[in-house]
């Protein structure tokens, strides 16, 4: 069985935008003055669609069951596959929140919209040096962790592809008509 539309959507816009963070996040340690400043505004409101795609989607997961896996791939195997799904939830909303707050406990305050069209709300922290480091370290780590688990899913997505024949692609791939069994 395939994912719905709507689930495929919410997942491939995601995974887009935390990919382009990433990218975003390891080109901007080199750069300086106005590009950087640009780029990080990007990055602020990539991260923040991120956040509010990933309410929407975890009311639309809700709502809407997951395909189940097939027998054939094993409980273990399913559990890990569940695990991660748990954990990319779980970095899809902290990771945001955490440069929310980094950003917002700042004195002063950098800009902080959604690619320049409307000012985005700071949390009611600002001047709070200490959790503005906390939250930094958080966002750091977590940015590691997302790197790993995004690394972690897709080779075990090809895996299960190539190395076993499985065309479990085809359950989250828009357009296809493969069974992904």
């Amino acid at each position: 069985m395939r994912y719905s539309r709507g689930a495929m959507a919410f997942h491939w816009l995601i995974a887009a935008l935390i990919i382009l963070n990433i990218v975003g996040a390891v080109a901007t340690e080199d750069m300086e003055g106005p590009v950087r400043g640009l780029a990080m505004g990007m990055h602020k409101a990539a991260g923040m669609t991120v956040l509010v795609l990933s309410v929407l989607r975890l009311g639309w997961r809700l709502g809407h069951r997951p395909p189940p896996l097939p027998a054939a791939i094993g409980r273990m195997t399913a559990l890990a596959a569940h695990g991660v799904h748990a954990l990319f939830y779980l970095l899809m909303f902290a990771l945001p929140i955490s440069g929310w707050l980094m950003i917002s406990a700042a004195s002063p305050r950098r800009p902080f919209n959604w690619f320049g069209l409307f000012d985005l709300p700071y949390l009611p922290v600002e001047g709070d040096k200490a959790l503005q480091v906390v939250a930094h370290d958080a966002h750091e780590l977590l940015f590691y962790l997302i790197l790993a688990l995004l690394v972690l899913h897709v080779a075990g997505a090809l895996r299960h592809h190539f190395a076993h024949g499985r065309t479990f692609l085809f359950r989250m791939m828009p357009g296809q008509r493969r069974t992904g069994i």
